[in-house]
């Protein structure tokens, strides 16, 4: 029996949720000088990770690192993640999930804001000159993982082993990008003062979960464009098809800013995408998410995440090289047998087209 292809090591993708994040998004300056400095950069980020962590060995420091579609064929070229591309933008009018520019992402976490800070820093220095940030934000935990709104945010997370079946490509799905993840971020802006002004019993509606306790709502009660009802998937078997979520608060009081940064990750961009799609469009179209009535998506961008050795690798390659980064861990990328598609079944369910090897969600 031919033993199974081991997975290569993800970045920190499903990490314990920290006391402080940052969120860095930038693009890719267009000479290529700046593309050489970023691909050299590759290879630095996860010994940066470590020099900063050491001095707070407690600390939980992480850094994830992900490149949007566009960035992929400038820096790399083929071969590319199969399911890689830009940012789908989905609703209509007031109510609409942007795309906005980003080539790069820096998902910076720590118990400690100042660890965070010397990270970001670190990196950032080192692509002077070749990015230019488009976004930055400092996100901290809320009381008790509290999102801004008030109600505990992450809940149904997966954890351990489960959390990496829904986050972790595997080696036989999309070969030369195993141990890679997807990840899609959002900044939303919130109205405070029309969601402080609902009842306690108005916001659980809405959000589908009691507020002190955070239970979710009997079926018979909650309301189908609750938040929870639209963002809860299933496949062909009833089983629910889960994402990692590393949400964070960020605001400026003085300026009235008060938001909630949101962050998914998922071994595929579909059931992220049909998520956002039954938020802003509606399921069915027009029974969109009430939350949404306060909350004002502000940015969107899609990222790949690379496998751990895969990211040191991407230093040396080059667009036009022939073949994959040759590491010990990665192997040969096998093109797509047709392009994925995605649409949404009855009940929320999800399906993906026929990519080879890839989840499939009926």
């Amino acid at each position: 029996m031919t033993p199974p292809t081991p997975t290569p090591d993800p970045q920190s993708v499903s990490t314990s949720v920290t006391r402080s994040a940052f969120f860095i998004v930038a693009t890719v300056n267009e000479d290529a000088a700046s593309r050489a400095a970023v691909r050299a950069w590759c290879a630095d980020v996860a010994n940066l990770a470590r020099a900063v962590g050491k001095r707070v060995p407690n600390g939980n420091l992480s850094c994830v690192v992900g490149f949007s579609s566009d960035a992929w064929d400038r820096l790399f070229g083929d071969p590319r993640p199969a399911e890689l591309h830009p940012f789908r933008e989905f609703g209509a009018g007031e109510r609409v999930a942007v795309a906005t520019p980003g080539d790069l992402l820096l998902h910076i976490r720590a118990d400690q804001t100042d660890l965070c800070f010397e990270l970001a820093t670190q990196l950032m220095t080192r692509l002077e000159g070749a990015v230019t940030t488009v976004d930055e934000v400092h996100g901290f935990r809320n009381f008790d993982m509290r999102a801004m709104i008030g109600f505990v945010d992450g809940t149904e997370n997966p954890t351990g082993t489960e959390a990496d079946h829904f986050t972790v490509i595997g080696a036989d799905e999309d070969p030369g990008f195993a141990g890679g993840s997807y990840v899609l971020v959002q900044k939303y802006l919130h109205d405070m003062k029309g969601w402080n002004a609902l009842s306690v019993e108005a916001q659980e509606r809405v959000i589908g979960r009691t507020k002190l306790h955070d239970i979710e709502l009997d079926e018979s009660v909650k309301p189908s464009c609750s938040h929870s009802s639209l963002t809860t998937l299933t496949d062909a078997d009833g089983e629910e098809i889960k994402i990692v979520r590393d949400n964070m608060p960020f605001g400026r009081p003085g300026s009235g800013e008060f938001g909630t940064y949101f962050i998914g990750y998922a071994r595929s961009p579909a059931p992220i995408e049909q998520m956002l799609e039954n938020m802003f469009v509606g399921r069915p179209p027009g029974n969109y998410d009430r939350l949404l009535d306060f909350s004002h998506a502000v940015t969107g961008s899609l990222f790949f995440v690379p496998s751990q050795p895969l990211l040191e690798a991407l230093a040396e390659r080059e667009p036009g090289a022939a073949g994959t980064v040759d590491t010990a861990d990665a192997s040969p990328a096998q093109p797509p047998e047709s392009e994925p598609s995605a649409a949404p079944g009855a009940n929320g369910s999800l399906a993906i087209g026929s990519l080879k090897g890839a989840p499939r969600y009926e």
